[in-house]
């Protein structure tokens, strides 16, 4: 049986950025759930209502899943296991646990100089944003690796791209707006390594609406020369579907792996031409880490580190990471501060700040730090924390912070009138500074390097200090 991938995206956004409301599972679930397992876990043919089963080969596939995708391992169908079903992913089966991975026998190209034809084209874009996507998209892969990609305008070639709607020749069919989002074929002759897009999908140019056909061409030529899927959330080759910035993407060094364990490293690559380093995805349980920023939203917590950032939420016991872009497209990547209030996140990074409720920006942001009255000697903020009790945000600077009155939208002033600020080390005890801050069940957290000190921020009594991987559902503090 010729080996092929088809990358499937659903078409199910969640409502809100905030955690998940624990919610009976229906009969209708069970069987998107059924389904979901049979297209990407192997699940064989299964009777009876799913919930009902037992120990069976429905738990071990919805356990795999779970230690797949770094879920809480329970073997039912529980609300976290559902939300991830429903994200839009790609419909090659994920198969075992592994960060890069190739198809079996590892398929690939047996030569270096590869082909390429673009068929037709969407009317979504121009014909010139389709070719600069597909070309990008190639060359991402050709950067780091021997091969090399030549167009044809007409005749057969290695990977041909087309773009369609149901049935399009393949068997394969599209199933129309919201759904299948594109398919592609592992290397082998005739339709080997080609891709498809469904025409009934909105594909965009730079942009972070619809969906972006950079990326997803990227994926996809990640399937056509070979590779599986990774479940490395920051990885290309990950499942589900996420937005970057395509002007600044780097391929992550996950990619870098997988491609070059098929085809090794460009040998044409300028050893002093120094460009940005491959992304990695951080580690939570890694003792030296230090966090970017810590915040909550609606209940969550929220830990920030490069691109990614972690959520934990009650009904939850595994943290999930997800790149930022994928909750806020237009939110930078590695901030410096981040805290909630009046049920919106802010994120710092140097002097701009970006608000958001939910997923949705609000308009007007990005602002500068002077829209909180800080000094402008301030260029960035170190650690922010909001204190719901006295309606306070505290703004860490260096070895100072400064108060702000969150009702009054001023900063707290001394008699004299003068902007206030105090020294971190006479108000919590142990501390000369803090690089991430937020409060939890009554205490309050501050971070320095890969430390957290638990204080009673009324008193500055300090309690406990541990690893900042405490709240990460790691063993190692």
């Amino acid at each position: 049986m010729r080996a092929f991938s088809v990358c499937v995206l659903v078409s199910l956004a969640a409502a809100a950025c905030c955690a998940p409301v624990t919610q009976e599972v229906t009969l209708e679930d069970e069987g998107f759930a059924e389904n979901y397992l049979k297209a990407f876990f192997n699940l064989t043919e299964q009777r009876g209502p799913l919930s009902r089963r037992g120990l069976n080969p429905l738990t071990k596939k919805l356990t795999e899943m779970q230690r797949f995708f770094g879920l809480h391992i329970t073997g039912t169908l529980d609300t976290e296991t559902l939300d991830l079903m429903k994200k839009p992913r790609c419909g090659v089966p994920d198969g075992p646990i592994a960060r890069y991975s190739t198809f079996g026998r590892n398929l690939k190209w047996e030569k270096n100089s590869l082909t390429y034809r673009i068929v037709n084209y969407t009317p979504d874009m121009s014909a010139a944003e389709v070719d600069d996507s597909i070309n990008r998209a190639l060359q991402v892969w050709a950067r780091v690796t021997p091969l090399t990609f030549t167009r044809l305008y007409s005749g057969t070639a290695d990977i041909m791209i087309s773009f369609g709607r149901q049935s399009h020749g393949d068997y394969y069919p599209f199933d129309g707006p919201g759904g299948t989002l594109a398919h592609a074929f592992a290397p082998s002759s005739g339709i080997g390594g080609d891709a498809h897009f469904d025409e009934d999908e909105t594909f965009t140019f730079r942009s972070n609406r619809g969906f972006n056909l950079f990326l997803v061409a990227a994926h996809e030529f990640g399937h056509s020369l070979g590779l599986s899927h990774s479940d490395d959330p920051g990885a290309l080759m990950y499942p589900t579907y996420s937005y970057r910035n395509p002007d600044t993407f780097v391929l992550p060094r996950d990619d870098v792996n997988g491609i070059q364990s098929l085809y090794g490293p460009n040998p044409s690559k300028d050893p002093t031409v120094v460009g940005p380093p491959p992304p990695t995805t951080p580690d939570a349980c890694d003792s030296t880490m230090i966090l970017d920023a810590v915040a909550t939203l609606r209940g969550e917590m929220l830990f920030f580190k490069d691109s990614f950032f972690w959520r934990s939420y009650p009904q939850s016991n595994t943290p999930q990471q997800t790149l930022i872009t994928n909750f806020w497209p237009s939110a930078p990547a590695g901030i410096d501060a981040a805290y909630e209030s009046s049920d919106r996140v802010f994120l710092f990074k140097d002097r701009k700040v970006w608000a958001f409720s939910g997923y949705t920006p609000v308009p007007g942001y990005p602002k500068t730090l002077k829209a909180f009255g800080l000094p402008r000697s301030v260029s960035k903020v170190d650690a922010v924390l909001y204190d719901q009790e006295s309606g306070k945000t505290l703004f860490f600077v260096d070895t100072v912070f400064y108060s702000y009155d969150e009702g009054r939208k001023t900063l707290d002033r001394d008699q004299m009138g003068r902007v206030l600020k105090k020294r971190v080390d006479q108000n919590f005890s142990g501390l000369s500074r803090a690089t991430a801050a937020f409060q939890h069940q009554g205490f309050t957290y501050l971070y320095n390097g890969p430390y957290m000190f638990e204080y009673n921020l009324r008193t500055g009594r300090l309690y406990r200090v541990l690893r900042n991987s405490y709240f990460l559902r790691c063993t190692n503090f």
